[in-house]
């Protein structure tokens, strides 16, 4: 949920939308024929989660039907409500972060203060975890790890620190959390630790500045890793090191992106930084896939750029992932996430953040492929693989 520069819009429209949505029907979804052919492969399906702006509980899902057993690549638009049609307010408010594990879809539901999950092959809701102020997901052995601001939404000098929630993949209970810095972030696991970003958004202009890393043994935090301040994303590459994305003061510091390794003794450490403004990744082998919207308080303006980053090198190798004059519609870049497998890569654009944003589809060479109409404000995707058979 990235919309804090918008939550004065947002009250606002509060009871306008409110009022609108008294009646409660169920939206039908809505289907898209991108006119792409279908390639055979492992991948078969995205689900898109919509944000939805921020009071109007208009969270949703859309998914991107890549069977090869179709003729063509169909875009549906809004399938959760349809598919759950007695859930009430349907998803609910600004969805965060969707991910897959096993058989079932999770979905962080920010401002609604839940988890949903759901089935992958249907979207059928299984059941909802309460946890407050949920931001990110990341799971091993049986277990969810759920990053949480605790407190309200709202900006607070005095914003409560964060927690990381330890919950069962089986039964879906809490079993566990852990205190760690002020409004955390996304999460990533190497080994047997898990590694979250800090970013104190809240306590303005105080921000944090710090990962902090816990032994998931022990389910206790081991120490604290300085960064940048206002850190937002962490991702791992093919070699272990751990990247992190800072998005500055929206004023005289600037976004940039870090990158953590092992020292001798085996212990992450801040090594150096790239000084681009970077607000969503997508990591492939090598290459490090990126797009930068860097918000300034004094122009009142977002500055967009696009590029890659060489994770080995550690050196930016393009400034731009496009030949396609199609890079010029996009008007809020929002989300980006590559197919590990053929490299082709997908681009979420949330327009104007009150109506429909949309899905671009470039090949592997930059070239333009496709667009669709999403839900509001289109953020966060997930793949969906072919289930193994026996």
């Amino acid at each position: 949920m990235r919309q804090l520069s918008f939550i004065f819009i947002s009250l606002v429209l509060l009871a306008t939308i409110n009022a609108c949505r008294e009646e409660l029907y169920v939206i039908p979804s809505h289907n898209q024929d991108t006119g792409a052919q279908p390639t055979q492969g492992n991948i078969v399906g995205m689900y898109v989660l919509n944000e939805g702006n921020m009071g109007s509980n208009k969270a949703s899902i859309d998914y991107l039907d890549l069977n090869d057993n179709n003729p063509t690549v169909y875009y549906k638009k809004n399938i959760y409500s349809e598919r759950n049609p007695k859930v009430v307010k349907e998803l609910g408010d600004v969805g965060n972060d969707i991910q897959i594990y096993g058989s079932k879809l999770w979905i962080v539901v920010n401002v609604s203060n839940k988890v949903e999950v759901a089935t992958v092959d249907s979207s059928k809701r299984i059941t909802q975890i309460n946890i407050p102020n949920c931001r990110y997901l990341a799971f091993k052995d049986g277990y969810a790890y759920v990053s949480s601001y605790v407190g309200p939404v709202r900006i607070d000098k005095n914003a409560p620190l964060g927690m990381v929630y330890k919950v069962d993949t089986v039964d879906f209970k809490k079993k566990d959390s852990v205190v760690v810095g002020y409004q955390p972030e996304q999460l990533c696991i190497v080994d047997n630790k898990l590694y979250v970003v800090n970013s104190g958004g809240y306590r303005a202009p105080n921000y944090d500045h710090t990962v902090s890393e816990i032994d998931l043994t022990s389910f206790k935090e081991i120490r604290k890793i300085n960064v940048g301040i206002n850190p937002h994303l962490c991702q791992v590459d093919k070699y272990g090191q751990i990247w992190v994305t800072t998005r500055g003061n929206y004023n005289n510091i600037p976004s940039r992106i870090y990158w953590l390794a092992k020292n001798k003794n085996q212990q992450y450490e801040t090594i150096d930084s790239i000084d681009t403004p970077v607000s969503g990744i997508s990591i492939v082998g090598d290459s490090l896939y990126y797009y930068g919207s860097a918000w300034n308080n004094a122009t009142a303006t977002n500055a967009i750029s696009y590029g890659l980053i060489n994770v080995k090198t550690h050196q930016r190798i393009s400034t731009n992932l496009f030949t396609s004059p199609q890079i010029n519609t996009i008007k809020m870049p929002y989300g980006i996430i590559v197919n590990p497998i053929s490299r082709d890569f997908y681009l979420m654009d949330a327009k104007n953040y009150v109506s429909s944003g949309s899905l671009l589809h470039f090949k592997a060479d930059g070239t333009f492929d496709w667009e669709v109409q999403t839900g509001d404000i289109p953020g966060h995707a997930t793949f969906v693989y072919k289930r193994k058979t026996n």
